[in-house]
């Protein structure tokens, strides 16, 4: 199954887990020490993370590590900019009628 970024961090969980790698690569023991919930369900957001392409596991000797790979965020930058604009462009509209209006009960 194809999963997307947006699958990736439409859980807090998950999104908790980019965040503590966004910082330093972590091992997977380390990475699970941060939750309250059981090391398979740290597994299973760690497998889903993979699968969108957000985190790298690597072995190191016996230890097997964590690293964020933030440039796959930019499916969702991109998405969110859009709306970004087109609000900016909405409140711009929005501030120029203010102003006008502003004007006319100045007169």
């Amino acid at each position: 199954m194809k999963r997307d970024a947006f699958q990736a961090i439409a859980d807090p969980t998950r999104r908790d887990i980019l965040a503590r790698l966004a910082h330093q690569s972590l091992n997977v023991n380390a990475v699970s020490e941060n939750f309250g919930v059981s090391r398979a369900a740290i597994y299973k957001h760690l497998k889903i993370l993979t699968e969108c392409g957000l985190i790298t596991i690597t072995q190191q000797g016996r230890e097997r590590y964590c690293e964020a790979q933030p440039e796959k965020l930019n499916e969702v930058t991109q998405w969110v900019e859009q709306y970004r604009q087109l609000w900016n462009q909405r409140f711009d509209n929005l501030e120029h009628i203010l102003k006008e209006l502003q004007a006319k009960d100045k007169h």
